[in-house]
């Protein structure tokens, strides 16, 4: 099992330079797990890709439905008072904005006493610097 990260999540659901390095993680473990928000914030990042005239609306719902698909699938930790206090200790210790630092609060919940067990899958830098810190191992495509 794996742990997405919505910027990771996006080029599954539309084509961009990292989609391939994306899909090949998913085929090589499609065990994934994501933070109840996800959904969220991947259909944000589809909306402002319509509004902005990078998507179409043909591409949209196919990436809608790509999403639904995903979803029947994927493992969602939920939100909850544990989940809270980690993510105040994250950002506390980290520089991370507020869904990162939730998204990495749900890892970390997650793999329990088990870190190295449960890698993360994101592009975002100060995500990832963080959750190694942590004890994760992190997974990025090369050059991002």
């Amino acid at each position: 099992m794996r742990f997405w990260d919505t910027s990771a999540l996006v080029p599954l659901l539309v084509q961009e330079e990292t989609s391939g390095w994306a899909a090949s993680l998913l085929k090589e473990d499609p065990e994934m797990a994501v933070f109840w928000v996800a959904e969220v914030e991947a259909t944000s990042a589809l909306n402002r890709r319509l509004r902005e005239g990078h998507l179409d609306l043909e591409g949209y719902a196919l990436a809608q439905e790509r999403l639904r698909r995903l979803k029947t699938a994927w493992h969602e930790v939920l939100p909850g008072e544990a989940l809270r206090r980690q993510a105040l200790r994250l950002l506390r210790l980290h520089p991370l904005r507020t869904l990162d630092a939730l998204h990495l609060a749900a890892l970390t919940l997650l793999a329990g006493e088990n870190p190295e067990g449960v890698p993360l899958v994101s592009l975002d830098a100060r995500l990832a610097q963080a959750a190694l810190l942590e004890g994760f191992p992190v997974l990025r495509p090369q050059g991002v």
